[in-house]
Order: structure tokens, then sequence, then C-alpha cells
């Protein structure tokens, strides 16, 4: 196996469904072969398997801006602050994402403190994001809730959407291959998230050069 490219951009990709194996982690796969099809790396993290506990709601972070829990989270930290972009693969539970994301996205909470409180706003231009959700349909609510909360996390993440799939339909380990187009829709936003984040790198360079200069 050859070693991967030191300045290659790491994609981070959170799989949120508490199921291994089916549709969320298919389009996840798919999504990491259009990353490494495109010269990235792909770093996926699985929220059932992170061993990530529920926000405490202490306030510790409005003063730190550091969380106090000591759990899988300290390995995700890292990740979300050096990815080039951030993707979320997850199913729709009652118009909302399951109870192990929104542990997830509720351990961010240093991050809103960093920015509204503490006034430590990360810098720069905002990274590539991207939502893909599958969903069983018929829930008269949809999937609002599951966009909503991931925009509010992205927000403190300096990271913009810049992509929104939906896959309806989609339930029983599988399903998703009979969807038209979804596998390759998937590869070509893990394709454009690495395109998007060679573009920002190379902005952010000539920005940095000008001001030398």
């Amino acid at each position: 196996m050859s070693a991967e490219p030191a300045d290659a951009p790491r994609i981070l990709c959170i799989v949120g469904s508490p199921r291994r194996g089916g549709n969320s982690d298919r389009l996840a796969d798919a999504l990491a072969h259009g990353v490494d099809a495109e010269g990235g790396v792909a770093v996926s993290v699985a929220v059932s398997l992170a061993g990530i506990a529920p926000c405490k709601g202490c306030g510790t972070c409005e003063r730190t801006g550091t969380c106090v829990v000591r759990d899988g989270m300290e390995d995700i930290y890292p990740l979300l602050e050096t990815a080039c972009a951030v993707a979320v693969v997850s199913p729709v539970y009652f118009a909302s994402v399951p109870a192990q994301l929104k542990a997830l996205y509720d351990r961010c909470q240093p991050y809103w403190a960093r920015k509204y409180v503490l006034h430590q706003e990360r810098t720069g231009a905002k990274r590539p994001g991207a939502l893909l959700l599958v969903a069983g349909g018929g829930d008269p609510f949809g999937a609002q809730c599951a966009v909503t909360s991931t925009k509010s996390v992205f927000g403190v993440l300096g990271v913009e959407m810049s992509h929104l799939a939906e896959f309806t339909e989609v339930d029983k380990p599988g399903d998703i291959e009979m969807h038209p187009g979804a596998i390759a829709q998937a590869e070509s936003i893990g394709a454009d998230l690495v395109r998007a984040s060679n573009i920002a790198r190379a902005q952010r360079a000539h920005e940095g050069l000008g001001r030398l200069g």
C-alpha cells in the first residue's frame, strides 16, 4: 500500500447510524471512494462505536473552551478541528438524527462557547461540508430538524453546508442500492469536497503570501 501524500486534504466523514453495515455505511463508503479517487484522504468515524457520552450541561467549557468529559470524544475533537472538510451521513429518526449522533453534536458545545462566550472564533474561510440523509419516508415533518441541527453544529465548527442530499424510501439494509443515482451522487460529493478543500487551501496560501509581501 502506498503512503498517502502529506499534503492530501483530509475529509472527515461522520456516520450517524447506530446500525453497522446499513444504508448510511454504504453511502459513507461511496463518499470515501470519491474522496480517494480525487486524491484526498477519507477519515471515517462511526459514532455508535466511538463511546461518546451526552453533554452534562455543566458550563465548564464556557470558562475554559474545553470539555471536562473524558471519553471517545477526545479522539474526535482533533479530527473536527483539523479536517479540511466535514461530511455527515445519517438516517433520520423522528425528523432528526439518532441519539448517538446528537450526543456528538451536543458535545460540540465547547466550540459554541469559544465563539460566542470566549470570542475565540475560528479564523479564515469556512470549510466545505456535506450532509447525506436516508429516511424511510412517511413522516409529515420530513428531515428538517436533522438539517437544522447539523447546520447549527457546522456553524460553530466553521463549516458551510455546501452539499445536502436526502434519500427517502430507504429503510431496510440494502435499500440505498435501489435508489437511482444515490451511490454515484455520494461519490461525486466526496470528490467535490476534495476539490473545494484544495481551492480553499490555495486561497489561504495566496492570502498569506499577499500579507507577507
